[in-house]
């Protein structure tokens, strides 16, 4: 099977297993900037990042895309995690902070393999619709694999499984993880190799889950990442790879019905044969340029939803 998506025609496709979450308030960025991995203020109005919340021990609650709409606003786009199970547990430390954590109406979040109209890069962009009171919200999503656009607005995308199927598979393809309720607060972002999408800092200043991550980065003790796999017989979460006849990793993630996986194996490790259940794995190539950093863009940037 080939590891580059194929062109969907038509219309945009739903997303249905993606939700949003709006903090909005004179200090929604202060929060989001003491809560989440990444350095929220490295953004301008416009800007996105992949980011997370973690447990204090360091291991990852939800994993997203955070987009700065403006001073005042933030969206985080959550795929796999229910939105009001986030803002339930947020809401334990607003305490005095003047912000409100809520589910946007009326918008919905869409894709399609082809290439934004605007946006580029970590900056989204609006696209304005005459005919809508509110516009869409883009997003870059292209990597490696080809491109992909992300749309959140008020026109939901066309329902289409093998669609929705295919996103998933070029999310693992280019290594982000697809955490299922069973896989959160398991594994440190190192041990899902996000440094690979730039989506935490070990310089800003302290957010849950901080000094773990800066001690594994600092001293070099990350000592398991992200593997993709293909496997012969389907997978779920949680599955053991083998090696030389002993456990050395389990399986995060999977797409393609459990054909293809993400594992999180020992980084040092021998070139002996992989496998699972007497099933051996091929180990397939991570792609890259999904991290999205702050780099400036011509992008037309949102202004103030």
């Amino acid at each position: 099977m080939s590891d580059k998506p194929q062109g969907i025609p038509g219309p945009f496709f739903a997303l249905p297993d993606h939700a949003l979450v709006r903090l909005h308030g004179r200090d929604a960025i202060a929060f989001a900037q003491a809560q989440f991995m990444n350095d929220v203020n490295a953004l301008q109005d416009g800007q996105w990042q992949w980011s997370g919340w973690l447990t204090p021990k360091g291991r990852v609650v939800a994993l997203f895309a955070l987009i700065r709409i403006d001073a005042e606003t933030l969206w985080l786009c959550l795929p796999d995690t229910a939105p009001s199970t986030l803002i339930e547990a947020l809401e334990r430390f607003v305490f005095r902070s003047k912000l409100v954590l809520d589910v946007p109406t009326g918008l919905s979040v869409s894709g399609g393999f082809a290439a934004p109209v605007e946006a580029a890069g970590n900056q989204a962009a609006w696209l304005a619709d005459g005919s809508l009171e509110v516009d869409s919200l883009e997003l870059d999503m292209g990597g490696e694999g080809g491109p992909r656009c992300l749309r959140i607005g008020p026109m939901p995308g066309e329902p289409d499984p093998q669609a929705v199927a295919r996103w998933r598979q070029a999310d693992l393809a280019h290594g982000l993880p697809r955490l299922e309720a069973s896989q959160l607060e398991q594994w440190t972002p190192q041990q899902l190799s996000l440094e690979r999408l730039k989506a935490f800092s070990v310089k800003k200043g302290c957010y849950p889950g901080q000094e773990i991550v800066a001690r594994t980065h600092y001293l070099g003790k990350a000592k398991r990442g992200l593997v993709r796999l293909r496997a012969g017989i389907p997978l779920v979460p949680g599955a053991g790879v083998i090696q030389d006849g002993r456990s050395i990793g389990k399986v995060v993630s999977t797409a393609d019905n459990g054909f293809e996986l993400l594992a999180i194996l020992p980084l040092d490790r021998n070139g002996a044969i992989l496998d699972t259940g007497g099933t051996a794995l091929t180990e397939l190539p991570l792609q890259s340029g999904l991290d999205r950093t702050g780099s400036k863009t011509t992008s037309t940037a949102p202004q103030g939803r």
